[in-house]
C-alpha cells in the first residue's frame, strides 16, 4: 500500500516536471532496472498490489507493454484474462442461472429412481409435473440415482406379481369337549392373504379335500400353484383332481413347514386369536367359529403385511361417531364410524 502512495505522489509531482526532465528520469529509471536484473537474474517477487497496478495501467494506457522490463507482456494480458473471470464470477453471484432446487425435492428425485428402477428422466419428471414441480428434465437426470446394473425389479416386487396366482392348503388338529379328534382344513391365497375357505371332518380323505378343493376355486378362479406338505391325506385322487383344474401341485419337501409360511401363519392366528380361547361342542359349533372368524380375518382384521389393511380392502372412516360391535362374543371388536 506505501509503494502505491509513492507512486501516486511520484504521478503528481511529474505532472510539474518538463518534458525532458522526464524522459531524463525514466532513462535513469530504466538503467536502474538494467543494473538490478544484472545482480538478481531471478525472477522478482511481486504481490496482489503489483499485479493490480500492471493490469491497471496495461487497462488504460496498452502501451506501456513495451516499457515493462521485469515481466513478460503474456504475463500481464493473463494477469487481466484472471481479472475478469474474478470479477464475473463476482457480478453472477446472485439471480444468474439456474434455481436451485430444495433439498427435499433432490430426495424425492432420488427415491423415485431407487424404488421404479425402469423410470427413466422422462418418465420421473413428468411424474413431478403432475405433483406440482417445475423442474426441468436435466436436472432431474443429474439428481436421479446411478445404477451400477441394468434396470431390473428385485425379489420383492417379482414375487409380488406372481402372488396371486398361489395358493397353499394345510390340516390342523382341534379336540372337542368330549376328546373327539377334529381336523380343520383352511386354503389360504398368497396375494392378499385371504382365506379362501375351510373345512371341518373327523377323516380327512383324499376325496373329501379334493372336494373341498374344487368348492373354493371355481374353474375361472382357480390358482395356477397349489402348495401342501406331504401329508398322506392328500392322496392320488387329489393329485388328479388339481391337475384337471389346471392347477399346478408344488408339495413342499420333508419336514419343512416354513416352505408354507403363509398357511402356517393363519394356522397360528386361528390358534393364539380364537380357538385357543374355546372349548369346541362339535363339528358344527367349529364351523360357526371358523366362519366367524373367517369374516373378521378377511373383512376387519389389520395385517402387518398389508400395510395394516384387510384382506378385503378396508376404508378408511374420517367422518362420523366412532362405534364398536363385538366379534366371536367379544373375543374381538370392530370399530368404525356412523
Amino acid at each position: 500500500m506505501i509503494d502505491v502512495l509513492k507512486l501516486i505522489l511520484g504521478v503528481l509531482s511529474s505532472l510539474c516536471r518538463s518534458r525532458g526532465k522526464l524522459a531524463a528520469e525514466v532513462l535513469i529509471l530504466r538503467q536502474q532496472i538494467n543494473v538490478l536484473r544484472r545482480r538478481a537474474p531471478k525472477r522478482p517477487h511481486l504481490n496482489n498490489a503489483d499485479r493490480v497496478l500492471f493490469v491497471w495501467l496495461y487497462h488504460w494506457f496498452p502501451s506501456v507493454l513495451n516499457a515493462i522490463a521485469i515481466v513478460r507482456p503474456e504475463t500481464i494480458i493473463r494477469w487481466h484474462r484472471a481479472g475478469f473471470r474474478a470479477y464475473w464470477r463476482w457480478r453472477s453471484r446472485n439471480g444468474v442461472g439456474r434455481p436451485k432446487i430444495s433439498s427435499e425435492l433432490r430426495a424425492l428425485i432420488r427415491e423415485m429412481s431407487l424404488s421404479n428402477p425402469l423410470w427413466g428422466a422422462p418418465h420421473i419428471h413428468g411424474e413431478l409435473l403432475k405433483l406440482g414441480f417445475d423442474v426441468a428434465q436435466s436436472t432431474v437426470a443429474r439428481y436421479m440415482c446411478r445404477h451400477s446394473r441394468p434396470p431390473s425389479q428385485g425379489w420383492r416386487t417379482f414375487l409380488s406379481n406372481h402372488a396371486d396366482g398361489i395358493a397353499a392348503v394345510d390340516l390342523f388338529v382341534l379336540p372337542t369337549i368330549a376328546f373327539r379328534i377334529l381336523y380343520c382344513l383352511v386354503v389360504i391365497r398368497h396375494g392378499r392373504r385371504i382365506l379362501v375357505s375351510f373345512g371341518v371332518t373327523e377323516n380327512p380323505t383324499a376325496e373329501w379335500i379334493s372336494r373341498q378343493i374344487t368348492e373354493a376355486f371355481p374353474w375361472d378362479h382357480a390358482p395356477r400353484y397349489l402348495i401342501r406338505d406331504r401329508d398322506a391325506s392328500y392322496g392320488p385322487v387329489f393329485v388328479q383332481r388339481l391337475r384337471a383344474m389346471g392347477i399346478r401341485d408344488r408339495p413342499i419337501a420333508f419336514r419343512s413347514p416354513w416352505q408354507n409360511a403363509y398357511v402356517e401363519r393363519l394356522i397360528g392366528s386361528i390358534r393364539r386369536e380364537c380357538l385357543d380361547h374355546m372349548i369346541v361342542f362339535g363339528e358344527a359349533h367349529l364351523r360357526r367359529i371358523l366362519g366367524a372368524y373367517a369374516a373378521y380375518y378377511n373383512e376387519t382384521r389389520v395385517h402387518r403385511s398389508l400395510n395394516k389393511d384387510a384382506p378385503f380392502h378396508r376404508a378408511i372412516e374420517r367422518l362420523g361417531a366412532i362405534t364398536s360391535r363385538p366379534i366371536l362374543g367379544g373375543l374381538h371388536h370392530q370399530y368404525c364410524r356412523i
